[in-house]
């Protein structure tokens, strides 16, 4: 049994030296298959480094604009101011045009239409009321009888004129009694109311006062064509037309160039000269200048 025994334990021990010996080889080799197939541990990456937060993200602030005006309605357009009573409408006032110094139409004189007050203060002066006719046939030839009769009153009550300082002023009527009559007529017609006054309009084709009749005569010819002393300022020719003969009418006379250069009174007669004796003066239209 001893000897059975002893057998036993030296055929273990065998065995057991072999399996530590076949574990000795096979156990590293299995570890690197291991090893392989799986292969390296995974590295872990390091941590980032750590970023300076970044400001939100946001749209660039917009370009500085320029503050827009609050809505209003858009200005209104300049409108040009009143003309003053001095200024007459310049509807061709400013013009020559043709005229027939021969004519002679004796037709009927008709009132213009139209009613104009001038615009006046308290405490002004006497207001003289009158009416203006134009021979029948002139509108045919060019002349506008309204807008003769409208520059008429602007005149007579511009502040230059005999409306100076609120003394005068002058009422357009288109009917009833009138302190006077200005009459826009053909030459052959003027020098005909004329004589009645004692006056020779005919040899130099003027204008006249006809006193002793109700009428302050204009001669058709010298408003179309003005004369020499004048040159081409038709404008303030007719002014000084209108001025110099009711000034006839309310009580002036006839007056002379005194000083070389001065404005001529507005009662010279301008229409043939601007000179007495050697003392020649400036064309002018007005009372006051």
């Amino acid at each position: 049994m001893r000897r059975r025994s002893t057998g036993l334990q030296q055929l273990g021990a065998a065995a057991v030296s072999a399996v530590l010996l076949a574990w000795a080889a096979w156990g590293p080799w299995h570890q690197a298959e291991e090893s392989v197939r799986n292969g390296p541990p995974a590295l872990q990456a390091p941590p980032a480094a750590p970023q300076p937060s970044a400001a939100p993200a946001s749209s660039p602030p917009p370009a500085p604009q320029e503050s827009a005006a609050p809505a209003s309605s858009p200005p209104a357009a300049p409108q040009e101011s009143a003309a003053p009573a001095s200024s007459p409408p310049d509807d061709g006032l400013a013009l020559r045009f043709p005229a027939d110094p021969q004519l002679a139409l004796r037709a009927a004189l008709t009132t213009v239409d139209g009613h104009e007050v001038p615009e006046r203060k308290d405490g002004a002066g006497r207001t003289l009321r009158y009416r203006v006719d134009v021979e029948n046939g002139l509108a045919e030839l060019g002349f506008a009888p309204a807008l003769f009769a409208s520059f008429v009153q602007q005149t007579l009550n511009d502040p230059r004129g005999w409306a100076h300082e609120g003394v005068l002023s002058f009422e357009r009527i288109p009917s009833g009694d009138a302190d006077f009559v200005v009459t826009l007529a053909s030459p052959g017609t003027v020098n005909e109311w004329c004589a009645k006054a004692g006056l020779d309009t005919a040899e130099q084709m003027v204008s006249c006062d006809a006193y002793g009749t109700e009428r302050v005569m204009i001669n058709a010819y010298r408003w179309a064509q003005g004369a020499p002393t004048y040159r081409d300022d038709m404008l303030a020719y007719r002014q000084m037309l209108v001025n110099h003969e009711v000034g006839h009418r309310i009580g002036h006379a006839h007056e002379t160039c005194d000083r070389d250069g001065a404005p001529a009174p507005v009662m010279m007669q301008q229409t043939k000269t601007l000179t007495t004796g050697t003392a020649t003066c400036l064309p002018n239209p007005w009372p006051y200048p």
